[in-house]
């Protein structure tokens, strides 16, 4: 009996969350990450706090040391997602994006329309490290080609949400990967390269099927590219010399140069280029008035202040386009805040769990099937995906089950790339699968298309759990920590 009241107490906090987080997602939506879920979760840990205090009998004092701690360690996580930001806005604003993204769009052909879009999605998610700004921007612009080419919406979605989340899961600049990574122990570049053990198969057999339904599906429209390519063409110098900055962050990225060091030195390196070739769009985005008039050329102050805002605030450029102009659209660091708040509430949260003790108790209730490699594996992606379902924000998922599977790992023996990799393979890629997850409600929003209707399409969200666990089954790659 004392057993079970342990066990229910320490759940209490957990299911509170569940609950609340469900409440605010339906009152408020998208906008549930604006503030809302971030009170959830200080609310959460206020209740988990009595709870300790109570019935756990454990002091402010211990529970504020884990806190701090915990706080602590997420430092350079921390400065890792501003610096995602800095970049996501120097890059677009450079023209680096764009580039990218009108060279891509030259080579769409109606029978590769369905691979082309996952491989262009996977590509810019890759580069800006977000699928939230790859589906609201170029994923608007290949949903309504696809509307065009005859293709149904829930095919196009899934070839948009695959690449994506592909992009997503792989990128040094994501904040999930970051996020998995940091809090697990392992560096961010031995995570993306582990994980490219289950991603790439997984990713190769959606590219399969999606190239083979292009050629199987009767479309015969031509697709006109004319009015995007146009506008990006018009508004920026797409000059080829631009590859330098992701080829220099990818040499940067071989020679295995801390994260920190990666971001900010292509950062500076894209405000460098910005000011050599998009002097007009610094001065459109300066916000000074006729500072990008035609024929004018930009003074040092006013290249100064649009390339300092490209950095840390919003950003909008007038292409003559809207889905361009959407594009086009970045928040720089400040953009990243919600996201650093999520975190620092969330941490709070499983600190007071762990401290108390009540995380533990509910982990020894899924130790039992925690014995072998493959229950193992199984159980973190299962979690994951539990997680996604009921806190409803892949976040929270990964603390969750960083925080509850990471003492097993480390007594089983394993690896902490380990447990890295089957949290990105299900808590990050599932979340978009969920009808009232923030994921999952924002996409369906951004692209038009209920949850429901692009899920069985979603090849790459669907197959990168399994290949989770087949690899764990077979054993590849996966080693035990040497003792002594």
């Amino acid at each position: 009996m004392k057993n079970i009241r342990k066990y229910i107490l320490s759940i209490t906090p957990v299911a509170f969350l569940i609950v609340f987080l469900a409440v605010v997602i339906r009152v408020y939506g998208i906008d549930a990450l604006s503030g809302p879920s971030q009170l959830v979760l200080i609310v959460s840990t206020g209740i988990a706090v009595l709870i300790a205090i109570l019935f756990f009998h454990k002091s402010w004092k211990t529970l504020e040391a884990e806190i701090n701690h915990s706080i602590g360690s997420i430092g350079s996580p921390i400065v890792i997602l501003l610096l995602i930001g800095l970049l996501s806005g120097t890059w677009m604003v450079s023209g680096i994006v764009p580039m990218l993204i009108y060279y891509g769009m030259q080579i769409i052909n109606p029978h590769v329309f369905l691979i082309t879009s996952c491989l262009i999605s996977a590509i810019v998610s890759v580069m800006t490290g977000s699928s939230w700004t790859t589906v609201a921007t170029i994923g608007v612009a290949l949903m309504g080609i696809g509307k065009a080419e005859g293709f149904s919406d829930g095919w196009t979605a899934g070839a948009i949400l695959s690449g994506a989340y592909f992009g997503d899961k792989m990128s040094p600049l994501s904040d999930t990967t970051v996020l998995a990574s940091s809090l697990c122990g392992t560096p961010l570049f031995t995570h993306i390269k582990y994980m490219t053990i289950t991603t790439v198969p997984a990713f190769t057999i959606t590219l399969l099927i999606f190239l083979t339904a292009g050629f199987l599906s009767p479309s015969a429209a031509s697709i006109d590219t004319t009015a995007f390519t146009t506008a990006l063409s018009s508004k920026f110098d797409l000059s080829p010399w631009l590859l330098l900055v992701p080829v220099a962050t990818g040499a940067m990225i071989y020679k295995k140069l801390p994260a920190i060091i990666v971001l900010f030195a292509s950062s500076v390196l894209a405000i460098v280029f910005a000011v050599i070739f998009q002097p007009q769009v610094l001065a459109e985005v300066s916000g000074v008035a006729n500072a990008a008039a035609p024929g004018t050329v930009p003074s040092a102050v006013i290249l100064f202040k649009g390339a300092m805002v490209s950095c840390f605030g919003s950003t909008s450029v007038d292409s003559g386009f809207a889905p361009v102009n959407a594009l086009l659209a970045t928040r720089g660091m400040a953009g990243m805040l919600n996201t650093v708040w999520i975190i620092l509430c969330a941490i709070c949260f499983g600190g007071v769990l762990k401290a108390s003790g009540m995380l533990a108790n509910i982990v020894s209730l899924v130790i039992p099937l925690t014995r072998t490699r493959v229950g193992l594996v199984a159980s973190t992606v299962v979690s994951g995906i539990f997680f996604n379902a009921t806190a409803a924000d892949q976040f929270l998922s990964i603390m969750l089950n960083a925080s509850m599977f990471g003492e097993i790992y480390r007594k089983e023996g394993y690896e902490p790339r380990l447990l890295s990799r089957s949290i990105e393979d299900s808590s990050t890629v599932t979340s978009v699968l969920i009808p009232w997850s923030t994921c999952g409600m924002t996409q369906s929003t951004v692209l038009n298309v209920p949850t429901l209707t692009y899920l069985p399409y979603c090849f790459f969200n669907i197959l990168a759990p399994l290949t989770s666990i087949i690899v764990a089954a077979t054993g590849y790659k996966i080693y035990k920590v040497a003792k002594g």
